[in-house]
């Protein structure tokens, strides 16, 4: 059977498949569930997968709502981890796609067993919970889940279709200010200033954007700032999020963002605790994989490929961890021109648009898949791009 032939067969099965993913994305984006808290999208994810013979494992690496659904064709072949995410944004819904990113990997996976049963390789569909807020991947990552893949991949949508956009290091930080309580006119000199050690932390973490690298980004919001304006504000809490082109500068990022709060706190005379999140590594996208992701986009999806931003327009992801352990593509394929976290991408991820990229995700995710497994030459340049950059990176 021709090449060609292969990828129409395909196509084919997620064209039969499309109105099974059609209702499991919807209902899915009818029901957004936040961060660590997916059940119901956990639950309807699995079914389908366990009805077609995946070995189907929840809760793994300690994460109540993360799965691992697994096929085995025939010996010899690589390992395949297709990667689903399905966590929501607070108040935004899906207004990243998520529901579409999640069906898209149980659709390329139902479409590679209905299609090729004997198909040589393990493929994997992993859920992976609490990419917004919370790292779920970096949690697996550490508990070893990726420790045996050979290549791991997943589409987002996003308004350009794209196949090795980057993505920043990245960490969230809560800072929270303790002071003394006092009635702010009767008696304020007995009261020491959360809200004011709040302030000057915010301005001085402003004041060094200026001194920073053109790609680090700096925001952040204040979530208390006290409780009545005739009370000194004994309790303020803000939450930024840090990030940088790799792990290696955001420790210079933090170092200075830390120490301007630290400094505002002392100044002032209160104390302030820090909270640090998972640290989110940068993306090292495989240019080999990315490739094979390209033809299949191109050649049998007639999509056309742009190049990623040489400047900005980047954000961060918990697949960059996964990049520093095997070989990773992140591709996008647009769904219109609104953007990422907006009422107005979260409208489109529901929208016959979206049905149309599922559509066209689960086709591009299934067929670089069957490469990986029935072509030997491209696996083998995918894992030697992958570890001829590990070496380097770990000085081998």
């Amino acid at each position: 059977m021709g090449n060609k032939d292969s990828k129409r067969r395909i196509a084919q099965a997620v064209d039969s498949l499309d109105a099974q993913l059609r209702e499991l994305s919807l209902r899915i984006h009818a029901y957004p569930e936040l961060s660590f808290h997916e059940h119901k999208a956990q639950q309807w994810l699995t079914e389908p997968l366990m009805e077609a013979g995946f070995a189907v494992e929840k809760g793994i690496s300690g994460l109540e709502t993360s799965f691992r659904a697994t096929w085995e064709g025939a010996a010899g072949g690589p390992t395949i981890a297709l990667l689903a995410e399905y966590d929501a944004l607070p108040g935004l819904g899906h207004g990243c796609g998520h529901s579409l990113i999640g069906t898209a990997a149980v659709g390329a996976a139902l479409a590679l067993k209905r299609t090729f049963p004997e198909l040589p390789g393990k493929i994997i569909v992993l859920g992976t919970p609490a990419e917004e807020e919370g790292g779920g991947k970096i949690i697996m990552c550490n508990d070893g889940v990726f420790d045996e893949v050979d290549a791991a991949m997943m589409v987002h949508p996003q308004n350009k279709t794209m196949v090795l956009r980057g993505a920043l290091a990245c960490v969230d930080a809560t800072f929270t200010f303790h002071g003394k309580q006092a009635h702010a006119s009767s008696s304020p000199e007995k009261g020491i200033s959360a809200l004011d050690a709040l302030v000057n932390a915010y301005v001085a973490i402003n004041s060094l954007r200026q001194f920073m690298k053109e790609d680090v980004r700096i925001h952040g919001i204040i979530t208390k700032g006290g409780d009545a304006p005739n009370v000194v504000p004994e309790l303020t809490e803000m939450v930024f999020i840090l990030r940088a082109s790799t792990v290696q500068e955001l420790e210079t990022v933090r170092e200075k963002v830390y120490r301007a709060v630290r400094c505002a706190a002392e100044g002032v005379g209160v104390t302030v605790d820090i909270k640090e999140g998972l640290i989110y590594a940068e993306r090292n996208n495989n240019k080999a994989l990315a490739g094979l992701f390209a033809r299949n986009l191109e050649e049998e999806l007639g999509l056309e490929v742009n190049d990623p931003p040489q400047k900005g327009g980047v954000g961060s992801s918990d697949i960059g961890n996964v990049s520093q352990m095997t070989a990773v593509i992140h591709p996008y394929i647009r769904l219109g021109d609104a953007t990422t976290h907006t009422p107005e991408f979260a409208r489109l991820a529901g929208s016959e648009e979206g049905m149309i990229q599922l559509n066209q995700s689960a086709k591009a995710l299934a067929m670089t898949a069957y490469d990986l497994c029935s072509d030997r030459d491209a696996l083998r340049l995918v894992r030697k791009e992958f570890e001829e950059w590990s070496n380097s990176k770990n000085g081998g």
